[in-house]
Formats: C-alpha cells, sequence, structure tokens
C-alpha cells in the first residue's frame, strides 16, 4: 500500500502594491501684458484659489496684503536709492561746471544750482528724520487705510472687503484710543491717537459696503497731526498746504494765526526770516533810528 506523504504548498506572496499616483503639475500659463499688469494678478490668483486651499484661509486677504507691500516697499527703496545717486552724479556734474567757468572767467547762474544743492539737502534731512511727504489731504496713504486732516478735524478712511455688513464692524473710538476692523479679524487700525480728540463730535458711517469712513474731532484745533496713530510714519508738517477756500469759513483769530503759520513755513522753506524774526528787526530798526547816538554795532536778536 502506497503512503502519501503531508505536503504543504507554500502561498504565494500578495503582489506588490502599485505606487500612489504621483502629483499631477498644471502650469499656469497666463501671459504678462504690460499694459494691463492687474489681469495678470488676477490670473495668478484664481490659478492658485483653483489648485490650492489658499483662499480657506480666512486671513489670506491680509497675508496678499503684505505680500505686495513687501514687493512695493523693495522697488521703492530701489527708485529711492536710484535717485540719489543721479542727484549726486548732477551735483558733482554741476560742480566742474562751476570750476571750469570759474577757470574760464565765465559767470554761471549759480542761483539754480544753489537752490537745487538745498533742495536735495533738505531731502537727505528728511529722509534721515524718516519723514514722509504729506498726502494731498495733508495726511498720509496707508496700505491698508489713508488719512486727511484739516486744523479741526481728521477723516480716515478704511478699506474693507465688498459686501460688508455695519453689524460686523467693530469701531471703538476713545479720547486717545482708536480701534477699527472687522469681527473674528486682526484690527486694521488699533492705536493710541497722536493727539486727543472731542468723543462725542466723532462718529463712524459704512459706505457703500466697501469703506469705513470715520470723522474725529481734534481737541486741540491749531496743530497739525504728525500721524494718525502711534507706530504710524511720521509726515512733514511743514509741507502741510490747508486749501485757502477754507480759511474763510474760520474765525478772524483762527484764520490770523492760521496764515501766520502759513506764511512762516513758506519762509522758513526759503530760508528767509519768520515773521516774529522780522518784527523784531523792524522794532530794532526804528528804536536804532530813534537814538542815533547809540552804538549798535554788536547789537543780536535772539
Amino acid at each position: 500500500m502506497a503512503i502519501l506523504s503531508d505536503y504543504v504548498e507554500e502561498e504565494a506572496p500578495p503582489p506588490p502594491s502599485p505606487p500612489p499616483p504621483a502629483a499631477v503639475k498644471k502650469q499656469f500659463t497666463a501671459e504678462l501684458n504690460v499694459s494691463n499688469p492687474l489681469s495678470f494678478i488676477e490670473a495668478a490668483l484664481e490659478f492658485a484659489a483653483a489648485e490650492t486651499d489658499l483662499f480657506k484661509n480666512y486671513t489670506v486677504v491680509n497675508e496678499v496684503n503684505e505680500v505686495v507691500k513687501k514687493v512695493k516697499d523693495k522697488i521703492d527703496a530701489a527708485q529711492i536709492e536710484l535717485k540719489k545717486k543721479e542727484e549726486i552724479k548732477n551735483m558733482e556734474k554741476e560742480k566742474k561746471e562751476v570750476k571750469g567757468g570759474e577757470g574760464n572767467g565765465k559767470s554761471e547762474p549759480k542761483t539754480t544750482k544753489m537752490e537745487k544743492l538745498k533742495e536735495v539737502k533738505e531731502e537727505e534731512e528728511e529722509e534721515k528724520k524718516g519723514l514722509k511727504a504729506p498726502n494731498n489731504g495733508n495726511g498720509l496713504d496707508m496700505d491698508n487705510y489713508s488719512w486727511v486732516q484739516s486744523l479741526q478735524e481728521v477723516t480716515v478712511n478704511v478699506p474693507v472687503p465688498p459686501g460688508t455688513k455695519s453689524r460686523f464692524i467693530v469701531c471703538d473710538i476713545k479720547k486717545n484710543h482708536l480701534k477699527v476692523g472687522i469681527k473674528g479679524q486682526p484690527p486694521i487700525i488699533d492705536g493710541e491717537l497722536y493727539k486727543p480728540i472731542k468723543v462725542d463730535d466723532c462718529f463712524w458711517s459704512l459706505e457703500d459696503q466697501k469703506s469705513i469712513s470715520l470723522l474725529l474731532t481734534k481737541h486741540d484745533q491749531m496743530e497739525w497731526w504728525k500721524y494718525l496713530v502711534k507706530g504710524d510714519p511720521e509726515i512733514d508738517t511743514q509741507k502741510v498746504e490747508p486749501e485757502n477756500s477754507k480759511l474763510s469759513d474760520l474765525d478772524p483769530e483762527t484764520r490770523s494765526t492760521v496764515e501766520k503759520m502759513m506764511f512762516d513755513q513758506r519762509q522758513k522753506s526759503m530760508g528767509l526770516p519768520s515773521s516774529d524774526e522780522m518784527q523784531k528787526k523792524d522794532i530794532l530798526k526804528k528804536f536804532m533810528s530813534e537814538h542815533p547816538e547809540m552804538d549798535f554795532s554788536r547789537a543780536k536778536i535772539n
């Protein structure tokens, strides 16, 4: 009788699992039209929104604004540096021309050259101080808001996403502090005001569901603000230009003070004496004419 031995068949190993499909890389095919660069940026953002989770982040608008700001700051810095180099080059060229003219016995129009040199020096001093030139409303245009001013009040404009409802607005106006933003998001403005305001005479409104407009009434209505909230860049108040049409709305005493401030600012920008200095000189001149027996050769006006 044949004996069959036990035989165990080895199981075959399972086939290897197929590798995960490689991520499909899609290419961005939009072309930049230099006459309409915004269409290129819009296409890039739409492509990113379609292919990624970028716009699922609630704070993406602020992040995109930060990227735009960094690029703009970089370009502005490069332009300022280029302008400085050109001005220095022109100054050196003008100095050589003046020296060459003196050597040839020719007279050069030095007045214009001196004025240019003075303007360049003033701009350099302002840059060292970190002062900004005011906008057309005597305020400043920031990245996420702008403000303008008169001697009596400050007007602030804060853009918000289109369709924003007033119930989502956060606006806290205090005597020395301002906070503006949208619920659930970091404040757009949150800081100590440059000067105190009259809270009872201030208000805000939502314009066309796309911007917040604030009217802040100054407590001291005889001073120009250098910034809106602490930490913002300062403006050069010497370059503030009040609208002449509004001077007629002021009472005689205030108008006289404003006109005197404007005159002194123009005099200072031209390197000329202020109204007070001119008055002192006139008084001294009159006194000298009335007392010819006195020696005024060492007289000085402080």
